[in-house]
């Protein structure tokens, strides 16, 4: 099977294959987790100046019922948060370095969500130390920030804190779990993108092993060309369109999936251009799957590369048509 692709066209293939697996990886470590991990870093460095404030510092606490106790769990505390901002410094926590301070080659996705989370706790662990005004002041820019998002509940809960009292226990505590509501859904935000995007990855990987053995195999290059520039425009053409912008996962995804659809749409096709069933006549015929440098070809291939629906419909027809066929040569035995 070798044979059908000349050694120079599988190598030519392989190096493109390779250069976009490449691309894959630098789009997801550079252009998705590194980007990421600045803000984490930006954040980390603010906790500890944050942190730094508060334990230079032991305000009273009018609300406190015991401040001789207050004091061994206000320690505690920092050292809490200590512990934890410090083990988010730790470059095996998040990132994959090869010296200890330079050269990063990877940061997992999941590192990353958990580094978060980690952060997040480690956030809401100093809110308890603060002064009373600035919890009046973080209670009230949470209020305009649930205000302003429109999603369900938020309303409710910003309602409920223009309603309590803006210092003492209850404010503190209501502080608290405000802060925790919104820390968890951006946390379970992020980790439902991160899971996308991770799928999208492998999906990507995997379809250019794809594209690889059936370049080397059926030898459909201009095939898969055009079906891959298909898929780059698509997001093209809808970004300049000023639609919703798609996901990274579907960026690095949508020029592998378009030139595999462009091989499996002309298939398609073709079979629905056969004589036996003939659905769309001899000038799909003689321009489908035994021709795939013709224009109309090509043509084709770069619509099925463009739209993935296109792909899809004309599956569901071949397979009702096939199903049709089935049941009328079953209903003709006797």
């Amino acid at each position: 099977m070798w044979e059908s692709v000349a050694g120079s066209d599988r190598w030519a293939l392989a190096v493109v294959c390779l250069a976009y697996l490449a691309i894959v990886f630098f789009t997801s470590r550079g252009l998705i987790a590194a980007p990421r991990y600045r803000q984490l870093q930006g954040r980390v460095a603010d906790a500890r100046a944050q942190l730094a404030v508060l334990a230079a510092g032991t305000p009273e606490d009018p609300g406190r019922a015991d401040p001789d106790r207050a004091e061994p769990a206000r320690a505690a505390a920092i050292a809490a948060v200590t512990a934890q901002l410090d083990g988010l410094d730790n470059t095996s926590m998040v990132v994959w370095r090869l010296r200890p301070t330079t050269w990063v080659i990877a940061i997992p996705l999941s590192k990353l969500a958990a580094a978060w989370r980690v952060l997040h706790s480690a956030e809401r662990r100093l809110l308890p130390l603060q002064p009373p005004g600035e919890t009046t002041a973080r209670l009230r820019a949470l209020r305009l920030r649930l205000a302003a998002t429109g999603l369900p509940g938020d309303a409710e809960l910003a309602a409920e804190i223009a309603a309590a009292p803006a210092t003492g226990p209850e404010a503190a505590a209501l502080l608290g779990a405000a802060t925790e509501y919104l820390h968890d859904r951006e946390d379970a935000e992020a980790e439902r993108e991160y899971e996308q995007q991770r799928t999208a990855l492998w999906l990507a990987t995997t379809g250019l092993g794809a594209v690889f053995l059936i370049g080397v195999t059926l030898g459909h290059h201009p095939t898969m060309v055009l079906g891959a520039l298909g898929g780059f425009l698509s997001p093209v053409v809808g970004v300049m369109r000023s639609q919703r912008p798609a996901s990274w996962g579907i960026l690095v995804l949508a020029p592998v999936g378009g030139a595999l659809a462009a091989v499996g749409g002309l298939l398609l096709v073709r079979m629905l251009a056969d004589p036996e069933l003939n659905l769309l006549g001899h000038v799909f015929l003689d321009n489908s799957w035994n021709a795939p440098a013709r224009p109309i070809a090509l043509a084709i291939a770069l619509l099925f590369g463009f739209s993935g629906t296109l792909f899809s419909r004309l599956a569901l027809t071949a397979t009702g048509q096939l199903v049709s066929t089935t049941a009328a040569t079953a209903r003709q035995q006797p």
